[in-house]
């Protein structure tokens, strides 16, 4: 078969000297093409560290005989803005990020996507973007960021605030707290938004089995973004193996059902109906409220556990999750849980 992008280099015969004049080579003109899609940027903590996972994306992109294109479409974070007039850019950004993917791909053809993202708005809106660009795709979760001393995580600052207007301790622990409760890159560590849609992403059967909330400081994940750079390319020349080939609603099902055993983000309301209109499938509060009903709470993991979100991911992650989940499905006679990973 011909790849879409080669067919557009018969068409617009400038398009070659541009990308040489942008760095490529004239031998990568030839090779399967793959948009690299991240919401790289000084944000916050899920998106300062994509660079470097993009560059992994690039390295297993060009091992499996392609070439990578690196595009950027940052996203903002909920944690910054939150109590003020920004915070009304929240859900707004979402849209402008996956519409920028879908003008990103539909100006220039690719053959296959890579999608990087970690939190709230970023992850949605990359899935909407993949689900409306429709060409073979894998995504990379950016990861989870570690705890602070104490095993201290960024929603119990909070609590710290609260404790220092009570008079119950003084600015010194509350400026402590402030200073150690984000020790590195990643997704907050807690079962949030971010580390829920991350979550989803892997339920759905678009990032490798695995990936979701890793430790974002670990080599581990620089292992699965050239891994998935690599699956792009050998994506790109096997038939019907885009987005809308592979996501039904029982995908869709299926991710509910983790959402339910994690406990999830109820902004998932939000997002999983509005990525599911992308794909052309209708998802409501209904369709949450009958498969989350006799769901079991699997996770003892922050905000409603113990442990912060990295452990996830050590526990075994969403496989071990579809695990647990289809062993108690099976239990109770239903058929609802459907294998996709």
């Amino acid at each position: 078969m011909e790849l879409e992008s080669q067919k557009m280099r018969k068409l617009a015969p400038e398009l070659d000297p541009l990308r040489i004049g942008t760095g490529w080579k004239p031998e990568d003109l030839g090779k399967v093409q793959v948009l690299i899609e991240s919401t790289f940027g000084d944000s916050h903590p899920g998106s300062g560290h994509l660079d470097v996972l993009v560059e992994e994306v690039r390295k297993g992109i060009e091992a499996a005989g392609g070439h990578g294109a690196r595009y950027f479409a940052t996203d903002i974070c909920d944690g910054e803005s939150q109590g003020t007039d920004g915070i009304n850019y929240s859900l707004a950004s979402r849209e402008m990020i996956a519409n920028m993917i879908e003008i990103h791909a539909g100006a220039t053809p690719f053959d296959a996507g890579v999608y990087l993202a970690s939190c709230d708005k970023g992850m949605p809106a990359n899935l909407m973007g993949l689900a409306r660009v429709n060409i073979p795709a894998v995504v990379v979760p950016g990861g989870t960021m570690n705890a602070g001393p104490e095993m201290l995580t960024l929603e119990q600052l909070g609590v710290y605030s609260a404790r220092y207007q009570r008079g119950e301790i003084d600015e010194e622990k509350l400026n402590w707290a402030k200073c150690n409760a984000c020790p590195s890159c990643g997704a907050c560590s807690f079962i949030g938004t971010a580390s829920t849609m991350q979550i989803m992403a892997e339920a759905l059967g678009l990032a490798l089995p695995g990936s979701a909330l890793m430790p974002a400081t670990s080599p581990d994940l620089l292992v699965f973004a050239r891994q998935a750079g690599e699956q792009a390319v050998r994506l790109a020349t096997m038939p019907n193996m885009r987005p809308g080939d592979i996501v039904t609603m029982e995908s869709f099902e299926n991710a509910i059902l983790v959402h339910a055993a994690i406990s999830g983000s109820t902004n998932c309301l939000l997002h999983i109906p509005a990525v599911a209109h992308e794909f052309g499938i209708e998802i409501t509060g209904d369709t949450f409220d009958r498969l989350h009903r006799g769901a079991h709470y699997l996770l003892d993991v922050r905000p409603a556990g113990r442990w912060p979100a990295k452990v996830f991911y050590y526990a075994g992650g969403v496989p071990a999750i579809m695990e647990e989940i289809k062993a108690h499905l099976h239990q109770i006679g239903r058929a609802s849980c459907r294998e996709r990973v």
